[in-house]
């Protein structure tokens, strides 16, 4: 064994384990994040910018869909999104669930929120697609049928935390449903291949070539990647708040608000 490498892989473990460990302190937490948020915002604004133009502005029109193909660069992130966020959200409430982490609680049920607004979106946008693709709104279909699935799954969560009073309990009471509901997500990946949908495959492939124009997948790309900064930007934020609600008696806190009142 190189020792030389023992004993420089061994401060970055450290460094690794001193942040997870300062991340689950509240006021470390709090104040580190908010000087994290502002500049997550402003990197999810250019790169939405950057997508929106590249989706809206420069790419073709597709030579079967015409215009209509260009709400792909809301829904198909949006539809990512749903499911990336409550697989995040299971984890988290795994996490909470076996080692009893106050701040994977919060993290887990700030996320909830916005996974529903995602999953949302992403089914009127696919509505609003499936008008001239399909000819119609709606079809029970088992991609889309999962996919409402997975919004219910998301209302439930919150709904069962808002029903308990003590903040800890009903954080673990949703943790352990959403990761019951968390079967749903491969059935949603899956639904694809093993029904017969209306719902297309997947165009794009990491380990094979896609489908897509490369004119018409970099936009698509880049939006992808902007709504994750988005999610991030909007969970800390909500954390923060959720954070600051439980903790309105403590002292750091009330050392907090004493600041900002002077």
């Amino acid at each position: 064994m190189n020792t030389n490498i023992a004993v420089k892989d061994k401060p970055r473990k450290n460094a690794l384990v001193m942040f997870i460990h300062k991340m689950g302190s509240p006021p470390w937490f709090y104040d580190f994040t908010g000087k994290l948020i502002p500049w997550i915002w402003l990197i999810f604004g250019v790169l939405t910018s950057w997508g929106l133009y590249l989706g809206l502005v420069k790419a073709p029109a597709d030579y079967l869909q015409g215009e209509s193909f260009r709400i792909m660069y809301i829904h198909v992130p949006s539809a990512w999104m749903s499911m990336l966020i409550y697989t995040s959200m299971a984890v988290m409430g795994f996490i909470a669930l076996v080692w009893r982490v106050r701040m994977m609680e919060i993290l887990a049920m700030s996320s909830a929120p916005v996974g529903a607004a995602f999953t949302l979106v992403a089914l009127v946008t696919g509505s609003l697609w499936g008008r001239p693709t399909w000819g119609t709104y709606w079809v029970w279909d088992a991609r889309l049928t999962s996919e409402l699935v997975l919004l219910f799954l998301y209302l439930g969560v919150m709904g069962l935390y808002s029903a308990i009073d003590e903040p800890r309990k009903a954080a673990r009471a949703a943790c352990l449903l959403a990761l019951v509901g968390a079967v749903n997500l491969p059935i949603i990946h899956y639904s694809v291949k093993w029904w017969n949908t209306l719902h297309q495959g997947s165009s794009i492939s990491l380990t094979g070539g896609s489908n897509i124009d490369p004119s018409m997948l970099w936009p698509l790309l880049i939006m992808a990647i902007a709504v994750k900064f988005y999610y991030a930007a909007n969970l800390l934020t909500r954390a923060r708040v959720r954070l600051l609600e439980q903790d309105l008696r403590k002292g750091w806190v009330q050392n907090l608000v004493r600041e900002r009142s002077k």
